[in-house]
């Protein structure tokens, strides 16, 4: 596309944006088919500004999912902050820029806010993505970063969850080789499996507005508190959410049935 219109235009222009709608429509178009797609609380996205906090399924298929939906119902560009990892990977540097993908650097994601964008997030990242599991088990650590980018650009925080992603991808079980393995190399090494027709349903969640008054870790544990959102943000709401959306742990067979139960919303 570039070398056929003589592009060198800024890559996250408008000039781009036919690209964009072509590779958002493709993966709508499997989303809609292969997990029954469905994105709620939309709505609850700032108009302007904002953090978005997620949770990393084994393959954050999904995540494509919310972003090419997002992008043909709104016309928006949502950032992804990505492991260092993925701008190893030979002959993506184009597209990774088309794509709003940026290392997530502090620098980056605050010019990237103080510009209007929305910047998304998953604090567990890789780590989160190889070994979590069925129990859907946030694997945050310490990391603080997106909070205190938060605080410094005086914007909301939005959460955001998608039932069953553990079931259309899972990691094999036995995986303290793999974990060795990532913590001395930082590459994912442990292979996925799957790619199940489960039913997928994006929830973002009920925005945690910026308080001037409150700290770096006090702004985190209310993240932690409402990780699975729609307006709660009380643990034990959220207890309530999770019993509501999601079968602990996960199960294959009823992720499945729900694809095709016509009478759930």
């Amino acid at each position: 596309y570039q070398r056929n219109n003589e592009l060198k235009a800024d890559p996250l222009s408008d000039v781009w944006n036919s690209v964009r709608k072509t590779i958002a429509s493709f993966w709508d178009i499997y989303a809609r088919i292969w997990h029954g797609y469905e994105l709620h609380g939309v709505e609850n996205l700032p108009e302007g500004p904002g953090i978005l906090v997620y949770y990393h399924g084994a393959i954050p298929i999904d995540y494509l999912y919310f972003l090419s939906r997002l992008f043909l119902w709104k016309k928006r560009l949502c950032l992804s902050v990505a492991d260092h990892f993925v701008f190893r990977l030979p002959g993506l540097k184009l597209l990774l820029a088309v794509t709003g993908v940026i290392p997530g650097t502090r620098e980056e994601c605050l010019v990237a806010l103080k510009n209007g964008y929305l910047v998304s997030i998953s604090p567990g990242g890789v780590r989160e993505a190889l070994f979590s599991d069925e129990s859907y088990q946030l694997m945050w650590g310490n990391r603080k970063g997106f909070a205190q980018v938060a605080l410094e650009a005086k914007v909301p925080i939005i959460p955001m969850y998608t039932q069953n992603v553990r079931e259309g991808y899972r990691m094999f079980k036995e995986r303290r080789f793999f974990r060795q393995l990532y913590e001395n190399t930082r590459l994912p090494f442990t292979p996925p499996y799957g790619g199940l027709p489960v039913k997928f349903r994006t929830y973002i969640g009920k925005p945690i507005p910026y308080d001037p008054n409150i700290t770096t870790e006090e702004l985190v544990e209310k993240v932690r508190k409402s990780k699975f959102l729609f307006s709660f943000q009380t643990k034990t709401a959220v207890q309530a959410l999770i019993s509501k959306h999601q079968t602990i742990p996960g199960n294959i067979w009823k992720a499945l049935l729900e694809r095709f139960d016509k009478r759930r919303k």
